[in-house]
């Protein structure tokens, strides 16, 4: 039998369209001899639908829109399809109004249903709020294979990889006892650094451990603030890897499944990332187009500072949407140095967009005269510092309102963490390209581009201290730890959950450590009115970072303070 994989970008919501787009690779499917076709988790709606999930006439359209694509379908070929079904029940039992489910359509109908059975509630995840879990194995028979069918989450509670079970039920030990030839899974599991090695490790042991070839089929793009790597991929009972998808980019392969073997046999594997920047690249390039083309913007605008900051974000902005729809804006006041203007001149260049200078001092000196009175006798300080910064937010927010471009943000993860940033001024914006990009890695990434393609980053902005010249001689030196020492901080308390004591015994200064975990703290409330942050890593301050803003950190923060002194 030969299975194939659709590797397909859904827009949420788009029922129509992501119909068409399943039929699309089901005929390109029976081109290539398929009998069945995997599709990704919630194909048909795309995922995460989120409270889309709670309009009763959404879950009607995709029930009418299930139907019409059985009915469209090519005949003999088996199709499973990621959708929603009613708990009918729930009005009896008090469950969860619906299912997370998988159709399996054949011949014009849909022949069978199969629902999720572990709903994550962590991170990104709250399938919880919408979703009753299925409570048996699922599988179905074609042609004398039986298959297990599973969705997502239901392959990661094998308590041997992980040491414990986060679920009191294994879908994969459930269907080895049934007995099945194979186990399918339709997932749509988002990015993250890393990700991909850790997801072909925990199945590789399932794989072996129940002696069950596993097709993984994966939804790829970007939505919102998660992007969805692809990269889906079947193992063979020995956890051999025998076919593996393009990475962030929709993709069409094939497996066959050998009934007498009663094993996958190889085909074709795409090759892994030769690094971490060249991963976290096709991300990024990824989130900005999709994250454009499906909220339905052509072009975009974003500060060129001379920074290294906007520098990364311009370059990502011009690969994923083309040079000719990347516009730059240089903004110098009296406080610029004249290398920011031709360091981000010599980048436009060296990318080919189009620029515009609009210099600000003349309206930084209009404030000066609204304000002199009231701020008479006080000192130049964060206030004047962060007027600048709201006069280029103004100015940039006018053209993308004026021309309908997309205000692209260029602040780090380690800005916003600190809150080295300003809310209405260089927080602008409708996407945060680098929000999950910390310093450190934002130089890592340039260095990466250049020594990858002929240098586009211009060698003084890698080399230059950074700066947010809102003062003579500024450096962002004066305000924070150096960077090497931030991000190592912020990756202990942020990612790892380590406490005070844990992060000073690593070598840390305690005093420097005080200070950061206070700006974390404070900066929370920026952090909530920032603009969505592409996610890379498993800890991004989007959808999974639920902190309160009005907390007491301190008293949290003092519980450590007995295992060490200053």
């Amino acid at each position: 039998m030969k299975i194939a994989i659709a590797q397909i970008n859904p827009i949420i919501g788009d029922l129509t369209g992501n119909a068409q787009k399943i039929l699309e690779v089901a005929q390109q499917a029976i081109k290539k001899g398929a009998r069945l076709l995997l599709t990704p988790e919630l194909s048909l709606c795309g995922y995460p639908p989120r409270d889309l999930l709670l309009n009763p006439s959404f879950v009607e359209a995709m029930s009418v829109t299930l139907q019409q694509l059985a009915r469209d379908l090519p005949v003999n070929l088996a199709v499973l399809v990621g959708t929603v079904e009613p708990n009918y029940q729930a009005h009896t039992t008090g469950g969860k109004p619906l299912f997370n489910s998988t159709a399996l359509l054949e011949n014009g109908k849909v022949k069978q249903m199969f629902h999720k059975r572990l709903l994550p509630t962590y991170d990104v995840f709250d399938e919880h709020r919408y979703f009753e879990a299925g409570q048996q194995a699922n599988y179905f028979a074609l042609d004398n294979i039986n298959i297990g069918v599973t969705i997502c989450e239901d392959l990661w509670n094998d308590e041997e990889f992980w040491g414990k079970r986060s679920y009191t039920a294994n879908p994969i030990s459930d269907l080895a006892i049934l007995g099945v030839d194979l186990i399918v899974n339709l997932s749509a599991s988002p990015y993250s650094l890393g990700k991909q090695s850790f997801r072909e490790a925990m199945l590789r042991h399932s794989a072996v451990r129940f002696q069950q070839p596993v097709i993984y089929a994966n939804q790829v793009g970007g939505n919102d603030d998660l992007i969805f790597d692809g990269r889906s991929f079947a193992l063979n009972r020995q956890g051999e890897v025998m076919c593996r998808a393009k990475g962030f980019a929709s993709d069409l392969v094939t497996v066959d499944f050998d009934e007498s073997q009663r094993d996958l046999q190889l085909s074709s594997v795409a090759s892994i990332y030769e690094s971490e920047d060249e991963e976290i690249w096709h991300a990024l390039v990824l989130g900005v187009r999709d994250y454009a083309q499906k909220c339905r913007f052509s072009q975009v605008v974003l500060g060129l500072s001379g920074g290294i900051d906007s520098a990364l974000v311009a370059t990502i902005a011009t690969e994923a949407l083309g040079k000719e729809n990347v516009f730059g804006v240089l903004m110098p006041s009296p406080y610029s140095s004249e290398h920011s203007i031709s360091d981000a001149l010599a980048l436009a260049d060296n990318l080919g967009i189009k620029t515009q200078i609009l210099p600000i001092g003349d309206l930084m000196q209009s404030f000066d005269h609204s304000l002199v009175e009231l701020f008479a006798g006080t000192e130049f300080g964060l206030a004047e510092e962060n007027i600048q910064s709201r006069i280029r937010g103004n100015l940039l927010m006018a053209i993308a309102n004026k021309f309908g471009y997309l205000l692209l943000s260029t602040g780090n993860k380690s800005e916003m963490a600190v809150g080295y940033c300003t809310l209405y001024g260089d927080m602008n914006g409708g996407l945060a390209v680098i929000a999950d990009v910390p310093k450190t890695r934002v130089y890592s990434l340039c260095k990466w581009l250049n020594s990858h393609q002929s240098p586009v980053i211009p060698e003084h902005i890698l080399t230059k201290a950074p700066s947010a010249e809102l003062k003579p001689g500024q450096v962002d030196q004066d305000s924070l730890p150096p960077y090497e020492i931030l991000d190592d901080i912020l990756q202990r308390l942020i990612h790892n959950h380590q406490s005070v004591g844990e992060i000073v015994a690593a070598g840390h200064d305690p005093m420097v450590v005080d200070k950061v975990i206070q700006m974390v703290a404070r900066a929370e409330f920026k952090r909530r009115q920032a603009p969505p942050g592409l996610k890379i890593t498993d800890r991004a301050f989007g959808t999974g970072w639920r902190m309160p803003i009005a907390s007491s950190w301190n008293a949290i923060k003092n519980n450590y303070r007995l295992s060490y002194t200053f």
